[in-house]
């Protein structure tokens, strides 16, 4: 067995994510010493032999590797250079650090995935500016010609759009996406040899196009429901902030939201008329504090990027700084900070920030509108 067909393997033979899993990886045990010691049923492997008792027998790992690459997909992992490990870190690490007082922070799936399936793009780059949108599958004429005005300003602005590719909202938001140039992740809950929903098919190959679709789940996976809840977390991981557009009382939507309060994301909704079923979702959580209100996609970005511009580890001197340079926002300031008085190309820079050329393109757009940086032909620098 490869290294990448242990990765495979444990993908297929324990459903969704596990917490004794990632604890072993994190003991340094090595991938393919635990694929082995599952096969063979290992005393050592500890709570993984309940976790796997049904499955493990089942290998299938190069023939779902097959079928990935057959799709011109692939399984990537924490090893991969395109995990998208800032994201997960900053949303599994919150939950591990005991300072959240939401319930969901603790639960069995409050944990990072093991692997993943990708279809498109660069899922890394991807998650690096991105927010999710969810809601109704019954979408209301109000609901679609709000998604597609949020959602034309987050991408007109480089924010990735997560979402989960059901009928309504979510289909309305990476259709918004698109339209506008923007990227935009779908977050599947079956394995991508298959479309959910089937009639979403065509927009899913658009997707990868600019985009990408993923899953925790291998080939041949169904999407049940208790997946769909699984999936949700994902959702929220991958996004600086969860929107909920329209959700009725019991919305599923509801709990990504869920999601965003247990890793320390913005949660937000968006309010709707009084007299709508689809906005009495968004209005209790909005009464209740759980959500921010939020009526337009630039006040979506004041609140995420808000955030994003504080590193933990130095709170007090960025608030308390005179700099603004020190007041950007995180991913301008990686920009900045890979500048120098040397002209460098758009490549250097986004190479050494460790952004897209095109996030780094439009980053020193705004840094150059701001005076703190300058162009030179087809080079930048920062400001004299």
């Amino acid at each position: 067995m490869s290294r990448k067909q242990a990765w495979a393997y444990m993908s297929r033979t324990i459903e969704g994510p596990s917490r004794t899993l990632q604890e072993l990886l994190a003991q340094g045990r090595d991938i393919e010493a635990i694929a082995r010691g599952v096969k063979q049923r290992e005393p050592w492997c500890g709570a993984l032999l309940q976790q796997t008792q049904s499955r493990y027998g089942e290998d299938q790992s190069s023939e779902d590797l097959a079928k990935i690459r057959a799709l011109g997909g692939r399984l990537i992992t924490p090893e991969d250079p395109e995990w998208p490990r800032e994201a997960f870190d900053q949303a599994f690490g919150f939950a591990a650090s005991g300072v959240s007082e939401h319930a969901r922070s603790y639960a069995d799936d409050a944990v990072s995935p093991h692997a993943l399936w990708v279809r498109g793009q660069d899922l890394g780059g991807l998650s690096q500016q991105a927010v999710a949108m969810v809601g109704t599958r019954a979408i209301s004429p109000y609901g679609s010609r709000v998604c597609a005005m949020v959602g034309e300003h987050l991408a007109q602005h480089h924010w990735t759009i997560v979402s989960g590719g059901a009928l309504g909202v979510d289909t309305a938001a990476h259709q918004a996406a698109l339209a506008a140039g923007g990227s935009t992740v779908v977050v599947a809950a079956c394995g991508l040899d298959r479309a959910y929903p089937a009639r979403n098919a065509a927009l899913f190959e658009q997707v990868v196009e600019r985009g990408a679709v993923v899953s925790e789940y291998p080939p041949g996976m169904v999407p049940h429901r208790h997946r769909f809840l699984t999936r949700n977390r994902l959702v929220a991981a991958l996004s600086a902030g969860v929107v909920v557009v329209e959700a009725a009382w019991r919305s599923g939507a509801l709990n990504t939201l869920l999601w965003a309060q247990a890793f320390g994301k913005v949660a937000m909704a968006i309010p709707g008329p009084i007299t709508s079923v689809n906005a009495l979702g968004c209005h209790e959580k909005i009464k209740t504090g759980d959500a921010q209100m939020v009526c337009s996609g630039q006040e979506i970005l004041e609140l995420i990027q808000r955030l994003g511009s504080v590193d933990a580890t130095a709170q007090y001197e960025l608030d308390f700084a005179a700099d603004p340079i020190q007041r950007l926002p995180r991913n301008e300031l990686r920009v900045f900070d890979a500048l120098s008085g040397q002209p460098q190309s758009v490549e250097e820079i986004a190479q050494q920030a460790g952004l897209s050329m095109a996030l780094s393109m439009h980053l020193l757009v705004t840094l150059e509108h701001k005076g703190l940086i300058q162009r030179e032909g087809a080079h930048w620098l920062r400001a004299q």
